[in-house]
């Protein structure tokens, strides 16, 4: 065991953690913080999706040893106001179904838009290839991100 003092949401977390634990645990069983979901735990899904230093990273497949003094963003810390405008988007554009996959699909979107606020449809796509969705609702996602690099920051 080890302690690791991680960035999250704007705050330090001190864990004590196996250097080799995923973040993904780290989060949702040290933290405390569940909106980071596991899906597969083979890094194939993208449900377990958060910013580490504003890129999408799987958490799943990340050690805690890993992220050093890294600044990790979950779901849970997108916005501070209310709903990030990506999350906005997903509402208006009715993308969720089951609601499993959406917290990975929402850190890649915001990923994607925070390198290229006026992605391509091929752009966006590619960015959100390694994201599955079970009901298949990729086009309303799609139109979803669209939306959301039309909002301003």
């Amino acid at each position: 065991m080890a302690v690791f003092k991680l960035s999250v949401n704007g705050s330090t977390k001190s864990v004590d953690a196996e250097p080799d634990m995923p973040l993904l645990w780290v989060l949702r069983d040290l933290v405390g913080l569940t909106g980071t979901k596991y899906g597969c735990g083979i890094g194939a899904c993208g449900a377990c999706m958060v910013l580490v230093d504003g890129v999408s990273q799987r958490s799943c497949q990340l050690a805690v040893s890993a992220v050093g003094n890294k600044k990790i963003t979950t779901i849970e810390g997108l916005s501070k106001s209310g709903l990030h405008r990506v999350q906005k988007a997903w509402v208006e554009h009715d993308v969720p179904q089951c609601g499993f996959c959406q917290t990975g699909q929402i850190i890649s979107a915001v990923s994607l838009l925070s390198k290229t606020p006026r992605p391509t449809d091929a752009q966006i796509r590619e960015a959100m290839d390694g994201n599955l969705c079970r009901c298949g609702t990729y086009n309303r996602i799609l139109e979803a991100v669209k939306s959301a690099a039309q909002e301003t920051k």
